[in-house]
């Protein structure tokens, strides 16, 4: 969805107004920059992940959990939502070097 050379805000209406996607994709990409990817993403059951290349920060916008609950998952991980609702969505936001970046 963006591309910016310059700050921007990044409206939940407007990214879920494109899910589903054409192939019926779940999730959108919102916001690109550098090795950062963030996704607006609204999972179904069964949820099936493969382990991703990047380090992954998940932040519940509305569902199951707490709104404004935070999640990491290091890059490699499986992982998927478990006993979640139906009005589960969740910014989904990847970042760094393929393989994660190096705890200090």
């Amino acid at each position: 969805m963006s591309k910016p050379d310059r700050s921007c805000v990044i409206r939940l209406a407007q990214a879920q107004a494109h899910i589903p996607g054409p192939a019926g994709e779940h999730s959108v990409s919102v916001l690109q920059r550098g090795t950062l990817d963030v996704k607006l993403s609204l999972p179904t059951p069964p949820n099936q992940q493969t382990p991703h290349a990047q380090d992954e920060v998940y932040v519940v916008i509305r569902g199951r959990g707490e709104s404004g609950d935070l999640l990491f998952v290091a890059a490699g991980t499986e992982h998927r939502f478990e006993d979640f609702s139906e009005d589960l969505a969740v910014w989904v936001v990847f970042y760094g070097p393929r393989g994660g970046e190096v705890p200090t």
